[in-house]
C-alpha cells in the first residue's frame, strides 16, 4: 500500500511543476514495473494525484506566469484559454480531447489559471481523459519493459524490431511535430530545435 501512496505523491508532485517536468504517466509506469504493482491500483492512485496536482497548479500559476512563460507560449495559451471560455459542455469536450493528445497539460492548466477559469470546470474531463491516456501509456510502458527484458535475455526477433521501430517513430513524431502550427494554424510542420 505504501507504494501506491508513492504513486499518488509522485503524480501530484510532477503535475505541480510549472515548467518542463516528466509526465505523471512516466512516474506511474516506472513504479509499476519496478515494484510489480497492480496496473489498476497504479491508475487509481496516480490519476487522482495528477488531477489534484493540476488543480493546485491552476490556482497558483497566475502569479508566476509572467515570469516563466515566453511570448510565443503566451500566444498558444491565449488560444487555449479562448477555447476554454465557452459553454460547459464545449469546455469539457475540448479538455477531454486535449487530454487524450500527447500535448502537455501544463499549457492547458496555465491557460485556465491565467484566464481565471474555474478549475472545477476542467478537472472532471481532465480526470477522465487522463485515466484513458495514462492507462494506454502505462500499458505501452509495461509492454516495452517486457520487451527490453526479453532483449536483455537474448530474445531478438522480428516482433521486437518492429515494435521498437514503431515506438521510435511515434516518439519522434510527438517530439518533433510543431503542435502550435498544427492546432492553431492547421498546418503540419516540424520543429527539430526542441532542446534549450
Amino acid at each position: 500500500m505504501v507504494m501506491y501512496l508513492v504513486v499518488f505523491l509522485g503524480s501530484l508532485g510532477v503535475d505541480l511543476i510549472p515548467v518542463m517536468a516528466p509526465p505523471a504517466w512516466t512516474i506511474m509506469a516506472f513504479l509499476l514495473v519496478k515494484y510489480h504493482l497492480n496496473p489498476w491500483g497504479v491508475l487509481a492512485a496516480g490519476v487522482p494525484g495528477s488531477a489534484l496536482g493540476r488543480y493546485l497548479f491552476s490556482l497558483y500559476i497566475p502569479k508566476f506566469s509572467d515570469r516563466v512563460i515566453a511570448r510565443r507560449k503566451k500566444e498558444e495559451l491565449k488560444y487555449v484559454g479562448e477555447r476554454l471560455d465557452r459553454t460547459l459542455w464545449r469546455t469539457w469536450m475540448f479538455v477531454l480531447v486535449y487530454t487524450l493528445t500527447p500535448l502537455s497539460t501544463t499549457a492547458l492548466f496555465t491557460a485556465a489559471g491565467m484566464t481565471k477559469i474555474n478549475p472545477l470546470h476542467i478537472v472532471p474531463p481532465f480526470f477522465i481523459g487522463k485515466f484513458i491516456s495514462d492507462a494506454a501509456m502505462i500499458a505501452a510502458g509495461r509492454y516495452a519493459a517486457a520487451d527490453v527484458t526479453d532483449l536483455a535475455h537474448g530474445v531478438f526477433n522480428l516482433k521486437t524490431v518492429i515494435i521498437g521501430a514503431v515506438t521510435l517513430v511515434v516518439t519522434a513524431a510527438f517530439l518533433f511535430i510543431d503542435w502550435h502550427s498544427l492546432l492553431i494554424e492547421k498546418k503540419l510542420a516540424f520543429n527539430f530545435e526542441i532542446w534549450r
